[in-house]
């Protein structure tokens, strides 16, 4: 019997557009991602909801593929009876965990330094935070893992995704090659490998751009017929995109070792010439995409790092 999914559209304040939720029919009737946290998102919600049938009384389960605000604020709307499920380290990020934003705040002060930031580390990190506003004060009921199948929906098992965040899982149906991608593929614009601190076993920083291009390549490799992405359209040819954004990445890579070869750059620098025109505006994500390149450039041999000054400097081989 083939599963039954349902695509709720649900309006975000962000760059990004609307989200993309999925109401899945199994033994339990499961959400997948819910929206960020407005009135507006609450209402397109429960209005489809609705029109399928159902009401958000008859939601049993949330599972999340990521924490970023426009997937889990809602979760505040449903009562603490229904079970929110994910990756472990999404659960800081829903509590708004206080020890852990302190670490936040004490990883970005020390990295913007090293990249070479001019401005107020203090309105930086403010900025940084500010869609949090949209995101839950909520905890994970349960934790899933590599492998592990969601209780309620059967045939379908979880992939550890990370690269765009951390916490990042998609859900695979191998036996109806279908995958719930959250923002792991989208078929309009390439997902943002975004910054975070390190959580846990994590003694270093994240290389959000390497886990990324590993986490492509992994889906790549699995037979999906189709995804449904956390944000636009459908993907049905993931071999032929996930090829497309690699090379376009390893192309804007060499376009920033070019830069570096004129002379030895910040990363801050190499950001302001590769998005003048947005970085002030779009510093998080813009900084995270330029760090992303110096990490690939570094894998492969290309550049070096020189770390005797406070922000550091990178040359190329």
């Amino acid at each position: 019997m083939s599963t039954t999914i349902h695509k709720l559209i649900i309006p975000t304040p962000f760059p990004v557009g609307d989200l993309n939720a999925y109401l899945i029919e199994g033994e339990k009737l499961t959400l997948i991602d819910a929206g960020p946290k407005t009135e507006e998102a609450w209402k397109a919600l429960n209005e489809q909801l609705m029109k399928l049938g159902f009401q958000a009384g008859d939601i049993e389960q949330i599972a999340v593929t990521h924490h970023h605000p426009d997937h889990v604020g809602l979760l505040d709307y449903f009562p603490d009876s229904v079970p929110v499920i994910g990756h472990r380290y999404n659960d800081v990020w829903l509590q708004q965990d206080s020890v852990f934003f302190q670490q936040y705040n004490e990883f970005f002060f020390r990295w913007f330094e090293r990249f070479g930031i001019p401005y107020p580390p203090q309105l930086l990190v403010k900025k940084l935070k500010s869609p949090m506003d949209y995101s839950c004060h909520r905890s994970l009921t349960k934790t899933i893992a590599e492998g592990e199948q969601v209780d309620g929906l059967e045939g379908w098992r979880v992939l550890e995704t990370p690269g765009h965040a951390q916490g990042h899982i998609c859900l695979y149906h191998e036996g109806e090659e279908l995958l719930v991608g959250g923002d792991l593929l989208l078929a309009h614009v390439s997902s943002n490998p975004l910054l975070e601190p390190p959580q846990e076993n994590q003694t270093e920083r994240p290389k959000s751009l390497l886990q990324y291009n590993q986490s492509l390549k992994k889906i790549s490799e699995l037979c999906i017929s189709c995804v449904y992405a956390g944000h636009g359209e459908d993907v049905t040819d993931v071999r032929g995109l996930v090829e497309h954004r690699l090379k376009r990445q390893e192309e804007r890579a060499y376009t920033v070792l070019e830069m570096i070869k004129e002379k030895p750059m910040t990363v801050f620098e190499v950001c302001q010439r590769l998005f003048p025109s947005v970085y002030e505006k779009q510093l998080g994500l813009t900084i995270s995409e330029t760090v992303g390149q110096f990490d690939y450039l570094e894998a492969i041999g290309e550049i070096r790092l020189d770390e005797t000054n406070p922000y550091w400097l990178y040359y190329a081989q």
